[in-house]
């Protein structure tokens, strides 16, 4: 038997992220994030893992600021950024920067490339020369690098915080859009090792927002493709994909049009570009994502995978570019794809488990990933470019976790829905539960609100809940990917019906079981699930206790205080020309029949579900004398990242429903 998963030793287990593999095939780098030295932290470092699995791995990086954003350059350096401190300059504790540094492919000390006063805003090197593009944050009108520090050195010594916005969004998740914007840069990799870069701005005008740092950059170095966010026309939201010629600094469109681009990848014979493209959907129409090659020469484009019923993402070309890989979620898991440029034909290369950043084998033989399951975390693992349905193989002396994972019986449920539906459901059972002892049951509804159940959560994990004696409900109900593209119709635009019927089928079919207990059960969600979670507290009392996390109460409001509000006109439709469609949909129209115990979470850094919607939930239970608590982080999110304070969020949902499903006396926890 497995060891409990206390919250010590799931706090401190080691996270992977970032995988990366060199040119050569012959060093895998991984980003492990664990608990740091300081109070309420975590530290990223980067670890070499070798592929053949014969030596051990071991640690590259070590700095009390941490690592990430790892890239192979072509001459197999790693490049990496980091706050850790320039050791030529004066220490400013007040001012950390995500400068970029270089670590030689032989070992040594790392160097220090280029400190922005902005921070880097990730990195791509070129494959066959040693050019490689950032991006970094510069003042809309500084001339230069020199100028951005300038600039913000006088805002600092004038105590000015002001912000002027002229577009749309003006705030992203959890930051705003200023005084700063996002530039490309290009550059040389300096042959002598105490130079440094000598970088040029290729952004030309800083034009359209770019929302996310996702770009690469050709295999010869000459150009850059990038996710461009031209939003100037609202409602249309469209990210475009662009090309940016480094030596004339001249952007072009590649691919526009109403689509969302998402992951541009060069392919190594510098040919094509590929990247995922979905559409906005409209109100009658949901959203739907393919995988979307260009030919450079021609500007031509096509649909990889037109028969693929299923949202596939983060495609990389084999390294004979004669095929694209890609994952995309299926049926409770996230499966890994190849599709052949010649004839189409997609293989699903493996179908179990959760698979992420996909590294294909410079050979062509083999892909590197990273895979958790529902049972255990992330691990680094490799399975073959040709097969159907294989298992993955752990690659040995790997990251070294002390064999974390939990102890729950995990089962694959189908209920059918009201329409005749199959609703999929993973179901994670306490090892004592049985029809002599049957389990309360806690049911997770998930965010998106397109999304599903997959693998391995640190935010979400049910285990946690399994050790405290609760059986754990995980269904995937309408509007969840990974069952085709009519499973996302039947809830797009509708979260409160087909999404709202799914999960009570799916818990109705679950508590026909003898070793659930049908008396003694919950429901809890965040973002989209905890928009569900107020859902189901307004139209049924079956529940003994509702936790609601970073949730949505008011659809009208909402709309113009979310970071991305004119996004959600695409689902909703017009809120000035018709209302009634956000009225029909916001739980707040319920309130007078909500009796259950709530516990409302919330971080005030949340810009995507902005903590007035807690405010308000807050103010109408309280108002309307429902049982509630609410549970508020000042220095977190839209996701409760700092360990003492997820700590302290698992504490309080525990203690919560201990009190108000088991009957038990509640427990503040200590530090609350």
């Amino acid at each position: 038997m497995n060891e409990p998963l206390s919250l010590d030793r799931f706090f401190s287990t080691p996270r992977l992220s970032g995988l990366k593999l060199s040119p050569d095939g012959r060093r895998l780098v991984v980003a492990v994030s664990r608990l740091g030295p300081e109070a309420n932290e975590m530290r990223t470092a980067l670890w070499q893992v070798d592929p053949t699995g014969k030596t051990a791995a071991r640690r590259l990086t070590r700095s009390s600021a941490g690592e990430s954003a790892a890239a192979f350059a072509h001459d197999g350096s790693l490049l990496f950024t980091s706050a850790r401190p320039d050791p030529d300059a004066k220490a400013d504790p007040d001012h950390k920067i995500a400068a970029l540094w270089s670590l030689p492919a032989d070992g040594g000390e790392a160097r220090l490339l280029l400190a922005p006063d902005g921070g880097i805003e990730g990195v791509a090197a070129a494959l066959d020369t040693d050019a490689i593009a950032f991006g970094a944050l510069v003042h809309p009108a500084a001339t230069s690098l020199e100028d951005d520090a300038a600039r913000a050195k006088a805002r600092t010594d004038a105590k000015v915080g002001a912000l002027l916005f002229e577009d749309y969004p003006i705030r992203f998740w959890d930051h705003w859009l200023a005084p700063r914007r996002q530039r490309f840069f290009a550059a040389e990799l300096p042959a002598d090792p105490e130079a440094r870069l000598e970088p040029a701005d290729v952004s030309g005008d800083i034009g359209p927002v770019i929302l996310e740092s996702d770009f690469d950059i050709s295999p010869d170095g000459k150009t850059i493709v990038a996710c461009w966010a031209d939003w100037s026309s609202l409602p249309s939201t469209p990210v475009d994909l662009v090309i940016i010629d480094v030596e004339s600094k001249t952007r072009r469109t590649l691919a526009g049009g109403d689509w969302f681009f998402e992951h541009p990848r060069f392919s190594p014979d510098g040919r094509f570009v590929v990247a995922s493209r979905a559409t906005s959907g409209k109100h009658e129409e949901a959203s739907s994502r393919t995988i979307w090659l260009i030919e450079l020469a021609t500007g031509k484009g096509r649909d990889l995978t037109p028969d693929l019923d299923l949202w596939p993402e983060a495609p990389v070309l084999a390294p004979d570019s004669k095929s694209v890989f890609f994952v995309a979620d299926r049926l409770g898991c996230v499966a890994a794809f190849r599709v052949d440029l010649a004839d189409g034909k997609t293989t699903c290369l493996v179908s179990e488990g959760a698979v992420s950043d996909l590294c294909p084998s410079p050979d062509g033989k083999a892909i590197y990933a990273l895979r958790s399951t529902v049972t255990a975390p992330a691990r680094i693992v490799r399975f073959a470019t040709t097969g159907e349905h294989q298992t993955p193989v752990e690659l040995p002396r790997g990251i070294d976790d002390g064999g974390v994972s939990g102890r729950g019986r995990v089962e694959r449920l189908s209920a059918n829905a009201a329409d005749g539906t199959t609703i999929g459901s993973w179901l994670i059972l306490p090892p004592e539960a049985s029809a002599a002892a049957p389990a309360p049951l806690v049911v997770f509804a998930h965010g998106g609100p397109i999304g599903s159940w997959a693998g391995w959560h640190w935010r979400w994990n049910p285990h946690l809940l399994v050790e405290r004696g609760y059986a754990v409900l995980m269904p995937d109900p309408a509007i969840s990917i990974g069952y085709g593209q009519r499973m996302i119709e039947r809830g797009w635009g509708h979260w409160g019906e087909a999404p709202y019927t799914d999960i009570l089928s799916a818990l109705d079919a679950a508590l026909t079981r003898p070793d659930l207990d049908a008396s003694r059960t919950a429901l809890a969600g965040g973002s989209y699930g905890g928009y569900m979670a107020n859902w189901v507290a307004g139209h049924t009392d079956r529940f003994r206790a509702i936790v609601t996390h970073a949730s949505l109460w008011d659809l009208r409001p909402f709309h113009g205080t979310t970071d991305t509000g004119a996004e959600w006109e695409h689902e909703m439709g017009d809120p000035y020309a018709r209302p009634e469609l956000y009225d029909r949909q916001s739980p707040a129209a319920h309130i007078g029949s909500i009796k259950t115990p709530m516990l409302v979470i919330h971080g005030e850094r949340d810009f995507r579900v902005p903590v007035g919607e807690a405010l308000r939930l807050w103010t109408d239970l309280r108002r309307h004398g429902v049982p509630a608590r609410f549970l508020y982080f000042p220095d977190e999110n839209h996701w409760i990242l700092k360990p003492n304070n997820a700590r302290l969020w698992y504490e309080t949902v525990l203690a919560f429903l201990d009190e108000n499903v088991l009957g038990k006396e509640w427990v503040r926890p200590e530090l609350l």
